[in-house]
């Protein structure tokens, strides 16, 4: 009989290159694969669930995570701490789940050293021009966090050469598919089979 093993993709890339669109619109269109949930120490919003939207835990606990080695990945952004709790991920996995986890390139670069058997996907922008004005467009940033974004970018387009596959963004439609065409491969892979 022939199973397959559950596969983590993570799909990463700069910042305002479309992550998270393509992410959710991925998971609109594919039931059959889970999003990983993050921890973070941050307090919750008033529509957000616990064990749903994110693990809400304080920094002593957070702390405790990290020395114990219980993330996969960690980053203090800001004020609060975020990272993708191991046992989380390898649960899911070990059922024959398959795990998406749409993280900033540094986050990526943690996971590959715990776990290199991951599909590592960068979503890459058509240029830096187009970069810009997707940043601009959102009128989140100001002038100088959106420069400094674009100098970042140029320095994570470097990071291409850890991952599997590189996708580039040009349109959200194509992207998709393009993520949804690896997806199924490594379904399909040898490597992520089990005969027995």
């Amino acid at each position: 009989m022939i199973k397959r093993k559950g596969i983590l993709f993570v799909l990463s890339g700069p910042s305002g290159v479309g992550k998270g669109t393509v992410k959710e619109a991925l998971l609109e269109t594919m039931d059959d694969i889970c999003l990983s949930i993050s921890a973070t120490t941050r307090k919750p919003r008033s529509n957000e669930v616990q064990s749903k939207d994110y693990f809400f835990v304080d920094l002593k606990e957070f702390q405790e995570m990290i020395s114990k080695d219980q993330l996969l990945e960690w980053a203090q952004v800001y004020s609060n701490w975020y990272g993708t709790p191991r046992d989380y991920v390898l649960d899911h996995l070990q059922k024959g789940c398959d795990v998406l986890l749409e993280i900033d390139i540094q986050g990526a670069m943690q996971v590959k050293n715990k776990m290199s058997d991951a599909v590592f996907i960068f979503l890459a922008p058509p240029d830096l021009d187009e970069l810009a004005r997707r940043l601009c467009s959102r009128g989140e940033d100001s002038q100088e966090s959106i420069d400094l974004r674009l100098a970042t970018c140029e320095a994570e387009m470097a990071h291409i050469k850890y991952y599997n596959y590189v996708v580039e963004n040009n349109h959200v439609k194509e992207a998709l598919e393009k993520v949804r065409s690896i997806i199924q491969a490594e379904r399909c892979s040898v490597n992520n089979i089990i005969v027995g």
